[in-house]
């Protein structure tokens, strides 16, 4: 069954990608998903640690809504990552587009990336 893929990707303030990955990964991706949110991937660019992808799942455009609008509007949001998120984006893209189950599973599977530095 088709479902509407959020894709968002951040232009980070340089320097603060680990600190963002560390956010996310530990508060901010576990919130969504408490709740509700179906969170697909999320993860730093591999070319730039200041880059970021998160990629969300909703049933459909009234789903997405009600779902953000409730996590956006709670106490655990407004008091826990969000001005740490907000503070480090310097620029936000988003589209909201359909996509089938199989092209869904591909992108569970590719689990999250973190930006490795050194060689």
């Amino acid at each position: 069954m088709p479902q509407l893929i959020e894709i968002l990707l951040y232009k980070l303030k340089p320097g603060t990608g680990g600190d963002f990955f560390e956010i996310m990964q530990n508060v901010s991706v576990p919130l969504h998903r408490r709740n509700g949110i179906d969170v697909i991937w999320n993860g730093q660019s591999m070319h730039d640690p200041d880059a970021y992808g998160l990629i969300r799942g909703f049933a459909d455009m009234a789903a997405l809504e009600e779902e953000q609008s409730r996590f956006y509007a709670s106490e655990a949001w407004k008091t826990g990552p969000r001005e740490a998120i907000i503070a480090r984006i310097e620029t936000a893209t988003k589209i909201i587009v359909p996509m089938n189950d199989d092209a869904v599973k591909g992108l569970r599977k590719q689990g999250y990336h973190a930006f490795a530095t050194g060689g």
